[in-house]
C-alpha cells in the first residue's frame, strides 16, 4: 500500500468522508465497461481514479486462481475481494478499499513467475485483512481538519501524476503536501510504514499457510530496494507505493529464507498459464515490432506463437488477418480444450468485420470456459453485429444472464440495442440508464430512467432498478 496505495486509499476515504460513497462505487464499477476490447475484454476509464482498467477472462481467471487460496486463509472469503487490472506499463499494485486489489499490467509483464505475482497479492491481502483502509478512514473521521484533508489530497494528486506520467500534476501535489501540517503528515506516514511491515508479515503467513514460497515477494522488494535512493521523478510507482527500508527488507529476507516452503516452485502448468498471459498482454498492448523482437520467429514456444498470432493481426497489411488466423489455429489444434485460443480467434474475426464467422469460435470458447460472463457478452455482440434479426432473442438471453453475474456497462448497452431493435423502447431506456449509472454519469442515468419509468410495469425488476436511480441523490 504505502504512498501509492495510501493515495488511492486516501481519495477513497476522502470521498467517503464527504459522503460520496455510492457514486464512487458506481464509477469503480464503470471500469468494467467496454471501449477497447482485449479479446472479450474491455478497457475504460475508471472514473473515480482516472485509471484505465482491462477486462479479460483469461487474465482474470488466472489472477483469481492466484488470489483465491491467499484470500481464503486471510479470512477474506471467496468472491468478496476482486482482482482489478490497471492498464499501465509501470510495476505497481495497490488497494483502495476492502473489496478490490488493483494490479498493473506492467507488474504482470515484468513478473517472471507466478510466485512473484502471488507474493504481491499476498502483501496487498495483508493490508485488507489488517484493516489498514479502515484505520485511515477512522483517522480522517477523528481529525477532519483542513490541513489533514489537504495533505491527503496532495498525496492523491502526486500519485495520479506518477501513474499518468504527468510531472506538472505531480509537482502540484508536492506543493499541497508540504504546504503545512507537517506534523500530522509525519505521523500518518509513520503509521503507513508500520502497516507496510505488518502487510509483509501477514502476506508471508498466507503464503506459508498455502504451502507457497515467499521468494517471489522477496525478489520483488529486493528488485526495487535500490530505487529508494534515486529521485522521486524517476522512481517506479511501486517504490513510492511500497518504500523498502533496509531493516524491513532484512527482516523480510530472514523470514522468507526460514520458511520450510522457501524452495517450493510453481508447477509447470501454472508457469505456462502465466507465460501465456504475458504473451497475450504483449500481443494486445505492445506495438507489433516490439512483440516480434520479444518473441522472435526462432521461439517456437506456445506463448511466443500466441503473442505473434495477435501481433500479426495488428501489424495489418496484406495477409495480416490470414497470418494471424494460421497462427492461432495451429494453437487450437495443439490445445483444442483451451477456451482462450478460441476466444482470440473470435475476437480477431470480429475486429476484421467478420462477426458472422466469429460466432462459432466464440460459442466454443463459451462452452469450454464454463459460461464465462465476458465471453458471453462478446458472443452476444457478434450475434448482433451479424445482423440476423432472428438472433436478437438469443442475444438478449445471453446478456440478461451476463448482467446477473457481472454488472458490465457494455452488456447493458448491448442489451439496450437489442431491445430497441425489438421495439421495446422502455426496456431499452432502462438498460441505458443502468449503463450510465455504472459509468458514473448520474445525470444521463436519471434522464433515461425517467423516460423509461412511466412505461415500465410498477414493481418489475427494471422498474425497481430505475426507481433506485431516480431516487438517488448525491450528497451535497
Amino acid at each position: 500500500m504505502g504512498l501509492g496505495a495510501a493515495s488511492s486509499l486516501a481519495l477513497t476515504a476522502l470521498a467517503k468522508t464527504l459522503g460520496n460513497r455510492r457514486l464512487f462505487a458506481a464509477r469503480t464499477a464503470a471500469a468494467a465497461g467496454s471501449v477497447i476490447a482485449i479479446a472479450s475484454a474491455s478497457v475504460a476509464p475508471a472514473g473515480a481514479q482516472g485509471l484505465p482498467l482491462i477486462r479479460d477472462t483469461e487474465i482474470e481467471d488466472l489472477l483469481n486462481d492466484y488470489a483465491r487460496p491467499i484470500f481464503k486463509v486471510a479470512g477474506l472469503g471467496t468472491g468478496r475481494v476482486q482482482m482489478r487490472i490497471v492498464k499501465s506499463d509501470t510495476f505497481n499494485a495497490f488497494v483502495v478499499d476492502g473489496r478490490n486489489v488493483f494490479i498493473h499490467t506492467g507488474t504482470l509483464m515484468q513478473a517472471d513467475t507466478p510466485n512473484q505475482v502471488i507474493g504481491v497479492i499476498a502483501h496487498e491481502a495483508g493490508h485488507i485483512a489488517g484493516g489498514h483502509m479502515a484505520a485511515l478512514r477512522a483517522r480522517i473521521a477523528k481529525d477532519q481538519t483542513r490541513a489533514l484533508l489537504m495533505q491527503i489530497l496532495g498525496i492523491g494528486i502526486m500519485v495520479a501524476g506518477g501513474v499518468t506520467g504527468d510531472r506538472e500534476v505531480s509537482g502540484a501535489g508536492t506543493g499541497v503536501l508540504f504546504g503545512g501540517g507537517g506534523i500530522v503528515m509525519r505521523s500518518l506516514l509513520a503509521e503507513r510504514r508500520s502497516q507496510e511491515s505488518a502487510a509483509d508479515q501477514a502476506g508471508l503467513r498466507y503464503l506459508n499457510a498455502t504451502g507457497q514460497s515467499g521468494q517471489g515477494m522477496l525478489e520483488t522488494f529486493e528488485r526495487f530496494a535500490q530505487q529508494e535512493y534515486i529521485s522521486d521523478t524517476h522512481k517506479d510507482p511501486f517504490v513510492r507505493s511500497h518504500p523498502v527500508a533496509t531493516d524491513r527488507l532484512n527482516q523480510l529476507r530472514q523470514l522468507v529464507r526460514n520458511s520450510k516452503h522457501y524452495d517450493t516452485k510453481d508447477s509447470p502448468e501454472l508457469q505456462l498459464r502465466h507465460d501465456l498471459m504475458r504473451a497475450k498482454l504483449a500481443g494486445y498492448l505492445e506495438p507489433p515490432r516490439v512483440v516480434f523482437n520479444r518473441y522472435p520467429m526462432s521461439d517456437k514456444s506456445m506463448p511466443a506463437r500466441y503473442a505473434r498470432s495477435i501481433a500479426r493481426y495488428f501489424q495489418g497489411g496484406p495477409g495480416g488477418l490470414e497470418a494471424a488466423l494460421v497462427e492461432i489455429e495451429s494453437l487450437i489444434r495443439e490445445r483444442p480444450d483451451n477456451p482462450y485460443f478460441w476466444e482470440v480467434k473470435g475476437d480477431i474475426l470480429m475486429r476484421s468485420g467478420k462477426s458472422k464467422e466469429a460466432i462459432p469460435p466464440l460459442r466454443k470458447a463459451l462452452q469450454l470456459a464454463d459460461e464465462a460472463s465476458l465471453i458471453r457478452v462478446q458472443l452476444a455482440a457478434a450475434i448482433q453485429n451479424a445482423g440476423n434479426s432472428k438472433g436478437l432473442d438469443e442475444s438478449v438471453r445471453l446478456l440478461r444472464k451476463s448482467i446477473v453475474e457481472d454488472k458490465n456497462p457494455r452488456a447493458y448497452r448491448l442489451l439496450a440495442t437489442a431491445y430497441y431493435n425489438q421495439g421495446k423502447r422502455p426496456q431499452a431506456d432502462a438498460m441505458t440508464a443502468q449503463a450510465y449509472f455504472l459509468e458514473g454519469n448520474l445525470q444521463q442515468a436519471q434522464i433515461f430512467a425517467k423516460r423509461a419509468q412511466s412505461q415500465l410495469k410498477p414493481g418489475s425488476p427494471e422498474w425497481i432498478q430505475n426507481d433506485d436511480i431516480l431516487n438517488y441523490k448525491p450528497p451535497a
